[in-house]
């Protein structure tokens, strides 16, 4: 019998028309209603995508990664470190969060925040893995990570992402590699290490003056600082005494030190037959020279806190910014060696002015003498008054700085320390002439063999970088 077929005119509730087929003299029905459709949803179709693209970037990157099966609960797959095609039996669990183009929570140009779930966080937090976010963007094809904090007292459901730091590229290689290392164990990753850098030792090798002048006297230095003061001229620290003797590079004949010294028992020697004195106590005492010269030397834009024992550079004014601009290693540039941070709480009030400082140390090595300069910073609440609660300040700076910033420091400090010689490399200062007593090579350059990475010692939180933000940046460019 031929095949016959009826269409008949399907219901509201058809989807599609019932089709009867009438085949050999038997009739089959097929009903297709809506309800009985399946469907793949948009959520499932952008988490294969992502996963895929993770996927795929990872093995751009040179690790491997092995998605898990359908019953994952919190883990979508695990990405294994490999170091130039090698493996390392080094995991890290990535549960990976994808949306075609949606905008993130708290999302800006530099950054964007996201909540994880508590039940992940309780579910991760047993895992023996380091665990990391993922955010997939398919609009943008963007990658983002950061690590679930996973050890006691330190879990944190919010995460910050830097659009810049937390980016998923080859630029992230050795802080995920860094991650597999056990935080409660021994060691640390250590990366494919480079070809070598150029270090800069932060020492400033120092010119001495050819001789020094030394004297008789009856006095020790706290009754011979009575005797200065009671003669009404400007007074000057540039001197030591001991043992009844005085020590100095200027000629007390010639300054207000005369008033306190033997004059006729004033001579002028050789510097190096008592700055090389091998007694340990004689090279200490000629240290303390060097640095109260250094303090005379630099008294217009140096003052000296005792307490922390720091040099740290003067405000011209009550409140006012003070900008040093000089020659770097490679271009000009500046430095804002006073900056002022107003309140976040009281508008038009200063909150804290930021001095550039640094602790000296004199050293002699080798026959000769060093002055180590180690940066740091002096805050005061006007650019005078000493702040009253420095160090949180002091520490949420120092945890921002890297080798880069250290590195600049050491060359600016150089160059401040030398403006007033022949030369001097302030642009736009104007002319002054001090006496300079004390003269300072450039910091030695020495070649290491290898280059370590910066972000193998870790990244900053984001809890981190909002404590240290002091506003204004160290060096425009370095």
């Amino acid at each position: 019998m031929r095949e016959a077929k009826l269409r008949l005119r399907p219901r509201k509730s058809w989807r599609t028309p019932a089709i009867f087929k009438i085949r050999d003299g038997a009739v089959a029905t097929m009903f297709y209603h809506r309800t009985m459709a399946k469907k793949i949803t948009d959520n499932q179709l952008i988490g294969e995508l992502g996963e895929a693209a993770v996927r795929k970037r990872f093995l751009s990157m040179g690790f491997q990664f092995d998605s898990r099966s359908r019953l994952e609960a919190g883990i979508d797959g695990l990405a294994e470190v490999m170091i130039d095609g090698e493996p390392t039996a080094r995991m890290i669990a990535v549960q990976i969060k994808s949306t075609r183009g949606a905008k993130y929570t708290s999302e800006t140009d530099t950054s964007f925040t996201y909540l994880l779930d508590v039940k992940d966080l309780a579910y991760w937090n047993t895992s023996n893995l380091p665990v990391i976010v993922v955010m997939y963007r398919e609009s943008d094809d963007s990658h983002y990570w950061a690590q679930v904090q996973t050890q006691p007292g330190v879990e944190q459901r919010r995460l910050t992402f830097d659009k810049t730091l937390d980016v998923l590229d080859k630029s992230s290689l050795d802080r995920l590699a860094a991650l597999t290392v056990p935080i409660n164990g021994y060691g640390y990753y250590v990366p494919p290490l480079g070809g070598g850098e150029t270090a800069l030792v932060n020492l400033l090798p120092i010119n001495l003056p050819t001789e020094i002048f030394v004297a008789s006297t009856p006095f020790d230095r706290k009754s011979a600082l009575k005797e200065m003061y009671d003669t009404g001229e400007t007074a000057r620290y540039d001197w030591v005494i001991k043992d009844g003797t005085f020590w100095s590079f200027h000629d007390p004949r010639d300054a207000v030190t005369g008033s306190f010294v033997d004059l006729d028992q004033v001579d002028a020697i050789e510097t190096r037959m008592i700055g090389y004195h091998e007694d340990i106590d004689e090279q200490n005492n000629f240290a303390f020279l060097l640095r109260q010269t250094l303090q005379h030397q630099m008294q217009d834009d140096l003052a000296w806190d005792k307490g922390n024992r720091v040099f740290y550079v003067k405000a011209y004014e009550d409140s006012q910014p003070r900008t040093f601009h000089y020659q770097s290693a490679k271009v000009k540039t500046k430095a804002d060696v006073v900056n002022v941070t107003m309140s976040t709480k009281v508008p038009g009030k200063v909150g804290f002015v930021r001095h550039h400082a640094f602790a000296p140390k004199f050293e002699c090595m080798m026959d000769q003498w060093f002055l180590m300069v180690s940066p740091t910073y002096h805050f005061t609440t006007n650019g005078y008054t000493r702040h009253p609660f420095p160090d949180a300040l002091l520490s949420g700076k120092k945890r921002l700085e890297n080798n880069a910033a250290i590195r600049g420091q050491v060359i600016m400090w150089h160059r401040f320390l030398t403006q007033n010689e022949g030369g001097a490399t302030d642009l736009f200062a104007e002319p002054v002439a001090p006496t300079v007593t004390l003269r300072f090579d450039p910091p030695p350059e020495i070649e290491l063999p290898t280059t370590v990475p910066d972000d193998v010692w870790g990244k900053r939180t984001a809890t981190e970088q909002d404590e240290g933000n002091t506003s204004g940046s160290l060096f425009n460019e370095v």
